[in-house]
């Protein structure tokens, strides 16, 4: 930090090379804090996809496997979720839940996404069901923690990374959203959303405070999804 440094401008704006990215109000410089903000955002984001992946997976598996009373609590919860709104959903969360700390908001990412991919592994599970390779499995003895984990999994985690990959970039906004609001990633730690709605007072007399880090995300967004819609294509030529 240096006060004296106070809002000074980008390169591209006029701004010297000491600070590339210029400084926020407090002088901050502009591309230290947009690092830690990707590196926060990154985190919270592949944490809430992959953590909702494999739990939704698990749950979609199970359902498809055992069917009966389990099948039917994990369905009405899915239903459930499906008819909430994420944003709504998340801050039902943020207002339950006792803290709002980093673990917690990453928790909360996790419980926002893992509907989708129960939806789809159940799919898959059904699907898998009645093929000859598992009734074959079956013949021989094989348990379903066997046939589920060495068989089914592997032949669905293809369709299972794409939907992550187009699940990633939805999550980066929803952190964003709602770090921007002061729900998510709290003060002094600092995520591209905290950068935003930190730098929307200074629209006017500093914009590079808040065009940089919305900048950067927009270009994430589209990298990811951009990848994830090559993956699909990719997995679906095969």
């Amino acid at each position: 930090m240096n006060l004296e440094a106070r809002f000074r401008p980008p390169v591209f704006w006029g701004g010297s090379w000491d600070y590339p990215l210029g400084t926020d109000g407090l002088g901050h410089d502009m591309v230290s804090l947009i690092l830690r903000g990707i590196q926060v955002s990154v985190t919270v984001a592949a944490i809430g996809t992959f953590g909702g992946a494999v739990l939704g997976t698990t749950l979609g598996l199970l359902s498809a496997w055992t069917e009966g009373f389990l099948d039917s609590v994990i369905g009405v919860l899915v239903d459930f979720q499906a008819t909430i709104p994420t944003l709504i959903l998340i801050l039902a969360f943020i207002v339950i839940l006792p803290s709002s700390d980093f673990v917690t908001f990453t928790g909360i990412m996790i419980l926002a996404g893992w509907e989708r991919y129960a939806r789809l592994a159940r799919a898959i599970g059904l699907s898998a069901r009645s093929q000859p390779y598992v009734h074959a499995q079956l013949v021989i003895g094989a348990s379903a923690f066997r046939i589920l984990t060495r068989s089914v999994l592997p032949n669905s985690m293809a369709v299972l990374l794409v939907n992550m990959s187009i699940h990633f970039p939805q999550t980066i906004l929803l952190e964003t959203t709602l770090s921007f609001l002061g729900l998510g990633v709290q003060p002094p730690d600092t995520s591209l959303g905290v950068l935003i709605g930190s730098g929307r007072d200074q629209l006017y007399n500093a914009p590079w405070v808040i065009l940089t880090p919305t900048f950067i995300i927009l270009l994430m967004t589209i990298s990811i999804s951009i990848l994830g819609d090559w993956a699909r294509d990719f997995v679906e030529s095969d």
